[in-house]
This record gives C-alpha cells, structure tokens and sequence, in this order.
C-alpha cells in the first residue's frame, strides 16, 4: 500500500497552520511528526482522521482520495487523539463492544491485540476510574477494531508509566511488522525510534530531518 498527503492547507481565519504538507509512505513504515506545540501537529492528525476538513489539498491510498471516499476511510484509517475518545461511564467490555462484535472481541482478549495491549486486566472497570495509561491502551484497541492498515496517533505514550509505555511501543512495533503504516504526533524517544522517516512541522511546512538518536540536535530544529 502507498499513502501520499498531498497539497494539505490548512487555515484559521487568518493564521495558515499547515502549507503544502506533502510526503508518501509504503507498507510497514512509521513517519514521526515533530515540532514545538501549536505547530499544526495535532490538527494535521485530525485532518487525516477526517475530523476536521483541510482548505485544500488530498489524502490518498493506493491513488483514491479518502477526503472524498468517507466509507473507505472508516476502513483503512484508525486515530488515537490526545484526548480520550471513549465513553466515560462505560466499562472497558462496554467501550469495545461499541467497535467489536462478541465474538471478536474474545478473539482478541484471548491472543490478539486486545490482549497483548493488556486490556484483559481492566476489563470490568468504568472508564472514569482508569488511569491515563489504561485509557490509551483501550484508545488504541478500539481504533484497531476493524484492523486498518494505517494508523494515526497522536502522541500515544505521553505521561504514561514505563510499563504501559513498552506495551504500546511492543504492540505498535508489532502492527508496523505486519505491514502497517503508522503516523506518530511525538517528542518520545522510544516513539522516534519507532519511525523510519522524521517530520519537522515549522512555519506550516513539513521538513524532513535525519534523526539520527540526538534529541537535542532535534529540538533545536523546532
């Protein structure tokens, strides 16, 4: 599979966040976003996710536009926002049960990826009792329901602890393994590693930049 983002202008009455954000991505590649906050990261991950809709400019797999094929998108494209897209007063069971039929589901919790997200171990509990880290897993294993062969994520392991950090990292190496395409929004060392081309998101451009495991080197870029 090819993914090509191609021309993505975006504008806020007077303020142009994204400019001619162009760059293409095969099969089993990660692509690292990075840049100083309020850069355009996050808003370019929405626009991909079809949350919010560019000025200008395409969103391509394999030569279709998903900016226009709404049906097709919801196939191909899973997101993982910063915030938590889930239901509150539900349990983890209930939330997955909104993506996943029943049967699938005990697939998944018994030796796919809903267990090797750890999720089996919070099942029972409501949403608002989770901690941030039990919130992201679950985050990730409903975006994965339909097993979408692109990924977008937006910072996906920030201000969780080392142990849930590895379970993401693991799960996504694993996901990029297969054949996935992954687009990380991220600062995380462990996350860049994950990535086999890297962003800079400045002034509304995307520059590419050979990380090359100097994070300091890279935040001077910002």
């Amino acid at each position: 599979m090819l993914v090509e983002m191609k021309g993505i202008q975006k504008r806020f009455k007077r303020k142009e966040v994204l400019r001619d954000i162009t760059f293409s991505l095969h099969s089993g590649m990660c692509a690292g976003i990075l840049g100083a906050n309020g850069c355009g990261k996050s808003t370019l991950l929405s626009i991909l996710a079809g949350v919010q809709k560019p000025q200008s400019g395409s969103f391509l797999c394999d030569g279709m536009n998903l900016f226009k094929k709404p049906a097709l998108h919801t196939q191909l494209v899973g997101y993982v926002p910063q915030g938590t897209p889930l239901m509150e007063e539900l349990t983890a069971k209930d939330n997955l049960l909104l993506w996943y039929g029943a049967a699938q589901m005990k697939k998944e919790l018994d030796d796919g990826v809903l267990a090797m997200l750890g999720i089996h171990t919070f099942l029972k509990t409501p949403v608002y009792k989770m901690s941030g880290g039990m919130k992201k897993r679950l985050s990730i294993g409903c975006a994965v329901a339909k097993h979408p062969p692109v990924l977008l994520l937006d910072e996906p392991t920030a201000a969780l602890d080392l142990v849930c950090r590895e379970n993401i990292v693991a799960y996504l190496t694993r996901y990029k393994a297969q054949g996935g395409i992954l687009l990380l929004a991220t600062h995380d060392a462990s996350e860049l590693d994950l990535c086999d081309v890297w962003y800079v998101l400045k002034d509304g451009k995307a520059q590419p930049f050979a990380y090359d495991g100097d994070v300091h080197a890279l935040v001077k870029t910002f």
